[in-house]
C-alpha cells in the first residue's frame, strides 16, 4: 500500500483548529510512510524536494499551532527505526540530523540567528566549515586503543544497527589508526559508492537480467545492511568521515578534529574553513555548478560552526543542532514529451515499462529513455502517453519520469495499459497478488531464455570467456543455442563458418566452455537464475545441499534453517526445482558433466563438526563474533530452533527460543558452556 495521495495545502490561520489538526495528522502519516521507505527499506518513492515540501509544511503548522506538537511527530524524531534482524547499538552521543536550506536567503537567515545567539563578543571568533553533503548511509565507527571495534548505522539517531562485520569489508575503513589517537574515538561519516563503480555494477546486473538499483545511495545502504557480510564485501563501497561523536572533547574545533582524522589514516570528507557567510555562499554556489565533476553523488553542502565551544553554547533544538545547516541543491531535471511507453522483458520474466522521450538534456546528458518502474507507479503519478513530463536523473544518475504536467494536455493523451500477453512470446502474463511486478511465466519465452544464457556465461556465474552478450545473442538468433544446456553441445565446426571466427578462435571458445564445467556448485546454482537467489545466497545453499538434494526435494523449512536464507528465497528455490521444465534442464547439465556437488567450505573436522546451533538473548560479545567462533569450529548457526538443533546458546532475556528448546529437550548452554564445548570438553552440557 502506498502513501495516501493528499493535497499539500496549508490551511489559513482563520480555519478551525480541528481542520488544522486533521491536516497535521495527514502530513505525519505521509512523512512516516516515506521515512520508512527511505531509511528502513531503502526504496524511496518520492524525490527529496517533494519530501522536503511535506516536512516543511508540517514544521510550519506545528510552529503556528504549538499545542498540536506531539512527542511522536516526525519533526521530533531522527531517521528510521533499526531493523530487528540486527543487534541494537545505543549512541552515547546522538547522531542528529540537519536543518535544510534551499535558498541563499535561508543561509543568511541562519547566519544571523547564529550571531544573535552567540552575541557580539563572539562575532570576531566565528568561523564556518563547509563540506560536501554526500548522499549515502550515515554510520559511526568506534575505535578503542586505535583499533576498530564496532560500527553502527544512524538508525533513529539514538539507537542504530550493529553492522561491524559489514563495515569491516570496506577497504577505506582501517582496522588500526596511526599517530596516537584518543583512547576512545568515534568518527562518523557516510558510506557511498563512486558513480563509475555504480554504473559498472548496474551494467553487470542488467547483463544478468536483474533489476538495476535506482541510485548509488540505495545500493550503498542496501549493501551495508545485508545480514550476510559476504554480500557487502562484493559491493564497491567507500566512506568519507565528516565528524566525531565520542572523543570530540579532545579537539578545540571541527576543522581540528577533521585534520586529526586524516592524520590517523581515515578518509575525510573534503572541507574548507570560511571567515564569513559570504565566503560560505560562494562555496555553495560553486559546488551547485560543479557537482557533476565529482565522481560521487552529492545533494548539497553542509555548513558548520567551527568552534566546539561555540557549538556547545548554541546547542540543539529538537532533533537538529543549531550550529549546522545543509544547503540542498535543486535536483537535475528537464521537461520533455512522453512519446510512448514500451515494455521490456527481463531474465526473470519481469515486464518493465520504459518511457520513450523526445530527447532532452538533463545536467549535460541527453536522455531519450527513462524508467517508469512499474504499472502502479504510472497510475499513482497519473502519467499519460503524450504528456509533457518532468524527467530527473535519480540520484543524478539514472533518468526517471517523476511527474506529468497536466495543465499542458491537449486531449490527445491516452492511458497506458500493461499488455495481457508477453510482447516477446505472446503468452499470457501474470501479476502475483501483493506484488508490483507483472511477469511472463512462460519459462520458454525467448526473451527470458536469451537473458538467461547471457547471465549463465557472465563472469559472476560460469565465467565463459568469449561468450559475451553480443555472441550469445548471435548464436541464439541463429538457432545454435536455445538454452544454457545447448552451450555444452556446441562444436567448433559449427562456429568456424561464422563471421569473426576462425579455427583457433572456435577452439578457444569450446575450451572455455569445457573449463566452465569445473566451476563449483554455488556458481552453477547462481547461474540457473532463480528469482531472489544472488551469488552470496547461492553460496549459503550450496554449502548445505547438493544439486541431487535439491532435485529430490528440499522443503522451505529446511532451507530457512540456513542462516541468511529467508522464506521468500526458500519458496523461490522450492518452486524452481519443482517445475518439470527446469528439472529437465538440470538433468541435461548433469549429463554434460557440470559440477552439482555440495560445496564443503567449513572445516571437515572440529569440535562442532556437523552440529547446528542457535544463538539467543544478550551476550557479552556481539552475536556475530560468537557465530564466527562456531563456524570456525565446524558448526552451523541457524536462526530458529527445531528438532535438528543440537545446542541453544542463551544469554540474558532469551525469549521464546529458550522455551522452544526446553520443549524439544535441546541442551541449553551459557557462554561458559560454549567455551567448554569449543574446547572439546564433554562437560559442556547446560
Amino acid at each position: 500500500m502506498g502513501a495516501p495521495n493528499l493535497p499539500r495545502i496549508i490551511p489559513p490561520v482563520a480555519e478551525k483548529l480541528a481542520e488544522v489538526r486533521q491536516r497535521v495528522e495527514e502530513l505525519r502519516e505521509q512523512i512516516r510512510y516515506h521515512n520508512r521507505k527511505y531509511y528502513v527499506e531503502d526504496a524511496p518513492e518520492i524525490s527529496d524536494a517533494e519530501y522536503d515540501a511535506l516536512y516543511r509544511e508540517l514544521e510550519e503548522l506545528e510552529a503556528r499551532y504549538p499545542e498540536l506538537v506531539t512527542p511522536d511527530s516526525p519533526t521530533q524524531q531522527v531517521g528510521g527505526e533499526p531493523l530487528e534482524e540486527f543487534e541494537e547499538v545505543r549512541h552515547a552521543v546522538p547522531m542528529l540530523s540537519l536543518q535544510n536550506a534551499r535558498k541563499i536567503e535561508e543561509l543568511r537567515e541562519w547566519d544571523a540567528r547564529v550571531r544573535r545567539l552567540l552575541g557580539p563578543e563572539e562575532e570576531e571568533r566565528l568561523r564556518y566549515v563547509t563540506e560536501l553533503k554526500i548522499d549515502g548511509l550515515a554510520v559511526s565507527l568506534r575505535y578503542e586503543g586505535g583499533r576498530f571495534v564496532r560500527g553502527a548505522t544512524r538508525g533513529n539517531g539514538f539507537v542504530g544497527e550493529d553492522v561491524t562485520r559489514q563495515l569491516r569489508t570496506i577497504r577505506s575503513i582501517p582496522d588500526r589508526l596511526d599517530d596516537d589517537p584518543p583512547e576512545v574515538l568515534e568518527p562518523r561519516g557516510e558510506v557511498y559508492i563512486k558513480l563509475r563503480d555504480f554504473e559498472e555494477f548496474n551494467r553487470r546486473r542488467q547483463e544478468r537480467g536483474e533489476r538495476p538499483f535506482a541510485n548509488p545511495r540505495n545500493l550503498a545502504a542496501g549493501s551495508v545492511r545485508q545480514l550476510d557480510p559476504k554480500i557487502t564485501a562484493q559491493r564497491p563501497l567507500n566512506i568519507y568521515l565528516y565528524g566525531v561523536g565520542e572523543g570530540y572533547e579532545n579537539f578545540e574545533s571541527h576543522s581540528e578534529a577533521l585534520a586529526a582524522l586524516k592524520r590517523y589514516g581515515l578518509k575525510v570528507n573534503p572541507y574548507k574553513v570560511h571567515e564569513d557567510i559570504d565566503s560560505v555562499i560562494e562555496e555553495c554556489e560553486r559546488w551547485a555548478e560543479r557537482r557533476e565533476t565529482l565522481d560521487f553523488q552529492v545533494d548539497g553542502v553542509v555548513v558548520k560552526v567551527d568552534s566546539r565551544g561555540q557549538q556547545e553554547r548554541l546547542g540543539a533544538v529538537q532533533k537538529a543542532p543549531r550550529w549546522a545547516i545543509a544547503y540542498k541543491f535543486e535536483p537535475l531535471a528537464g521537461r520533455t514529451r512522453l512519446k510512448d511507453i514500451v515494455v521490456s522483458v527481463g531474465r526473470t520474466g519481469a515486464l518493465t515499462p520504459q518511457a520513450v522521450l523526445e530527447p532532452v538534456s538533463v545536467g549535460g546528458v541527453t536522455i531519450s529513455r527513462a524508467t517508469l518502474h512499474n504499472e502502479d507507479y504510472i497510475r499513482k503519478k497519473g502519467i499519460l502517453i503524450g504528456d509533457t513530463v518532468i524527467v530527473e536523473r535519480a540520484g543524478d544518475v539514472i533518468p526517471q519520469v517523476v511527474r506529468p504536467v497536466p495543465e499542458e494536455r491537449d486531449g490527445d493523451e491516452r492511458e497506458f495499459r500493461m499488455p495481457e500477453r508477453c510482447p516477446v512470446c505472446g503468452e499470457k502474463v501474470f501479476r502475483p497478488e501483493g506484488e508490483a511486478i507483472t511477469r511472463c511465466v512462460n519459462i520458454r519465452c525467448p526473451a527470458q531464455a536469451l537473458e538467461h544464457i547471457i547471465h549463465w556465461a557472465s563472469r559472476e556465474a560460469m565465467d565463459i570467456e568469449g561468450l559475451g552478450e553480443k555472441l550469445a545473442r548471435r548464436l541464439f538468433e541463429l538457432g545454435l543455442i536455445k538454452d544454457v544446456a545447448d552451450i555444452y553441445e556446441l562444436r567448433a565446426e559449427q562456429l568456424v563458418p561464422l563471421e569473426g571466427f576462425g579455427e583457433k578462435s572456435a577452439q578457444n571458445l569450446i575450451r572455455a566452455i569445457e573449463r566452465s564445467k569445473q566451476r563449483p556448485f554455488d556458481r552453477v546454482l547462481f547461474g540457473l537464475g532463480i528469482r531472489h537467489v544472488g551469488s552470496a545466497t547461492a553460496e549459503l545453499i550450496a554449502e548445505h545441499f547438493s544439486g541431487e538434494d535439491l532435485l529430490r526435494g528440499v522443503s522451505v523449512e529446511e532451507l530457512t534453517q540456513i542462516e541468511g536464507v529467508g522464506e521468500v528465497v526458500a519458496r523461490a528455490v522450492v518452486e524452481y526445482f519443482s517445475l518439470e521444465e527446469n528439472r529437465k534442464l538440470i538433468r541435461r547439465l548433469m549429463e554434460h558433466g557440470l559440477n552439482f556437488e555440495r560445496v564443503r567450505r567449513r572445516p571437515e573436522e572440529g569440535p562442532l563438526s556437523g552440529k547446528r546451533l542457535v544463538i539467543t538473548g544478550t551476550l557479552s560479545r556481539p552475536r556475530s563474533e560468537i557465530a564466527n567462533l562456531i563456524e570456525e569450529a565446524g558448526g552451523t548457526v541457524t536462526s530458529s530452533v527445531s528438532r535438528n538443533t543440537d545446542y541453544l546458546i542463551a544469554g540474558e532475556n532469551p525469549g521464546s527460543k529458550l522455551e522452544r528448546a526446553r520443549e524439544l529437550g535441546i541442551p541449553v548452554l551459557d557462554e561458559e558452556g560454549l567455551r567448554r564445548l569449543l574446547a572439546g570438553e564433554e562437560s559442556a552440557r547446560g
